[in-house]
C-alpha cells in the first residue's frame, strides 16, 4: 500500500513538473514575459529539488533497510512523522518486514540452540570429517570418550590406536565397522557407523562412535555363568552318587575284611579293592570341592557399594596378605597420588580381589632376586579412579595373557582358573574393567579401573 502511494505522489509530483516547463517553455519564446518566465523557472526548479528530495529519501530507506537484512540489524527504525502520508506508510510497512525477520530470525535462534542441545545430550559420541581432513567433536560424549586427547585433524586419531584412525578415515557412508579404542591404558571396543552430509555444497562424514565394551563384558559374563551352572549341575549330579558309593562300597569291604580273618590272600585281594574304591572317593571329594569352587562365579550378589578411603583399604590388605612376605624378602611398596583418594566399591569384594591379586603377585615372586610388588592408586586423564598391582617377575607371555581372565584356564598345577574370572566378574559388578600389561622393567601389573 505504501509503495502504490509513493508511486503516485512521484507520479503527481512528475506531472506538475511537465506542466510547469511547458508552461516555461511558452513564456520564454513569447515576447514580454521575462519577470513571469523567471518566475515560472523559480517554481520549476522548486519542484526538480522537491521530485529529487522525494526520491533520495525513499532510496535511502531502502538502501538502509537492505543493509537492515544483510547485516540482520533489526533494530532501525522508520519513522517518518510529518513527512507525508506517503512516507509514514512506506516505513510503517518496512518496520513491519523488518520486525517479521527478527521474529522469523529469532526462532530459527532459539530452534539452532534446542538442536544444539539435543546433539550435546546424545549419549552417542558424535563427529565428523572434513574434506580437508579436519575434524569437529559435537557432543558431550564426544569429549568424554576423547578425554583431554587433543583431536583436530585426522592424524590426531592414530594417539588411540593406527587401527581406529584407519577404520575412521577408511569408513564408507553407511558402512559399519567393530574397531578396538586405546585411551588411558584401557581398550575399548566401538561400533563405528558414518553417514554423509553436505552443507554449504561441502561434504563431510558424520560418525557415530559407541561404547559397547561394558555390554560384550556382560554379555560374555553372562555366557560363561551360564556355561559354568549347567557344567556344575550336570557335574555334580553325576558324581554325587559316585562319591557316595564309593564310600559305602569301602565301608562294606572293611566290614568283609574283618569276617575273613586269617585268610591272607583273600584280605590282601580285598586290601587292593577298598584302596582303589577309596581312591575314587577321595576324588570324587576332590572333584566336588572343585566344583563347588565354581558356583561362586554364578552366585557373586550385587555390590553394596560404600565410599572407601584407598589408603585404609591398602593397609587392610597388605596386613593380610603379606604376613609371610618378610621371610621371603619381598618388599611391598604402596602409592596413592591424591591425599584422602577414595572409591566406591564393595568392601569385602574389593578386599578379596586385591589380596587375590598380591597373593598371585607372592607365587610369581618365588624365584626372583629382589622381589617387589607395588599397590598404587590414582585418577586417570578421564576422572576415574584406577588401582594398580603390580611385581617384579618374570611378567605373563603374550599368549597366555590373552587367557588368564577365562574361566578354567590356569597354569598352576593346584590351581583351579576362578581367582583372575572372579577379580573380572566382580570389577564388571562395579561398572569398571580389569587389564593386564607389562611391568616397566620386567614383570606384571593388573590395572583396575573403576
Amino acid at each position: 500500500m505504501g509503495f502504490r502511494r509513493f508511486s503516485l505522489l512521484l507520479s503527481i509530483r512528475l506531472v506538475l513538473l511537465f506542466m510547469t516547463v511547458s508552461s516555461l517553455a511558452l513564456l520564454v519564446i513569447s515576447p514580454g514575459f521575462l519577470a513571469a518566465s523567471l518566475l515560472v523557472a523559480g517554481i520549476a526548479a522548486v519542484q526538480i529539488f522537491e521530485v529529487v528530495r522525494f526520491v533520495k529519501l525513499t532510496n535511502d530507506d531502502l538502501t538502509r533497510f537492505l543493509n537492515a537484512m544483510r547485516y540482520s540489524d533489526f533494530g532501525q527504525k522508520f519513522d517518518h512523522a510529518g513527512m507525508g502520508a506517503g512516507f509514514i506508510e512506506l516505513g510503517e510497512t518496512i518496520t513491519d518486514i523488518l520486525e517479521k525477520f527478527r521474529q522469523y530470525r529469532g526462532q530459527q535462534v532459539e530452534e539452532l540452540k534446542h538442536l544444539k542441545a539435543l546433539i550435546e545430550h546424545v549419549p552417542v559420541p558424535l563427529m565428523s570429517v572434513k574434506g580437508d581432513g579436519t575434524i569437529s567433536v559435537h557432543n558431550n560424549a564426544a569429549r568424554r570418550l576423547f578425554g583431554t586427547a587433543y583431536v583436530a585433524r585426522a592424524s590426531d586419531l592414530a594417539q588411540f590406536g593406527d587401527e581406529f584412525r584407519k577404520r575412521v578415515l577408511s569408513l564408507e557412508p553407511g558402512e559399519r565397522h567393530l574397531v578396538t579404542f586405546k585411551v588411558d591404558d584401557m581398550e575399548q571396543t566401538l561400533t563405528i557407523a558414518s553417514t554423509q552430509i553436505i552443507l554449504a555444497g561441502k561434504v563431510e562424514k558424520l560418525i557415530s562412535l559407541q561404547d559397547i565394551q561394558s555390554e560384550l563384558d556382560v554379555a560374555q559374563l553372562k555366557a560363561w555363568q551360564d556355561l559354568v551352572r549347567v557344567l556344575t549341575h550336570e557335574i555334580m549330579n553325576s558324581i554325587t552318587p559316585v562319591s557316595s558309593l564309593a564310600k559305602t562300597s569301602t565301608d562294606l569291604v572293611d566290614d568283609v575284611i574283618n569276617k575273613v580273618e586269617g585268610q591272607e590272600a583273600l584280605i590282601a585281594e580285598l586290601t587292593d579293592v577298598r584302596d582303589a574304591v577309596d581312591t575314587v572317593a577321595r576324588r570324587s571329594d576332590s572333584l566336588m570341592h572343585f566344583v563347588q569352587s565354581y558356583r561362586r562365579l554364578t552366585r557373586l550378589p550385587p555390590p553394596e557399594k560404600a565410599q572407601l578411603s584407598l589408603n585404609e583399604v591398602f593397609d587392610n590388605v597388605i596386613k593380610v596378605a603379606t604376613v609371610e612376605w618378610d621371610k621371603k624378602g619381598i618388599e611391598v611398596e604402596k602409592s596413592i597420588s591424591a591425599k584422602g583418594l577414595e572409591v566406591s566399591a564393595d568392601p569385602e569384594m574389593l578386599d578379596q580381589l586385591l589380596i587375590n591379586l598380591l597373593k598371585n603377585a607372592e607365587q610369581a615372586l618365588e624365584n626372583s632376586d629382589k622381589p617387589k610388588v607395588k599397590l598404587t592408586a590414582k585418577l586417570n586423564k578421564r576422572g576415574r579412579i584406577v588401582i594398580e598391582v603390580s611385581d617384579n617377575g618374570p611378567g605373563i607371555s603374550e599368549d597366555i595373557a590373552t587367557k588368564i581372565f577365562v574361566p578354567f584356564y590356569t597354569t598352576k598345577r593346584d590351581g583351579s582358573g576362578v581367582g583372575l574370572a572372579l577379580t573380572r566378574q566382580i570389577m564388571i559388578a562395579h561398572g569398571g574393567s580389569v587389564s593386564l600389561s607389562k611391568t616397566k622393567g620386567g614383570g606384571a601389573t593388573f590395572i583396575l579401573t573403576f
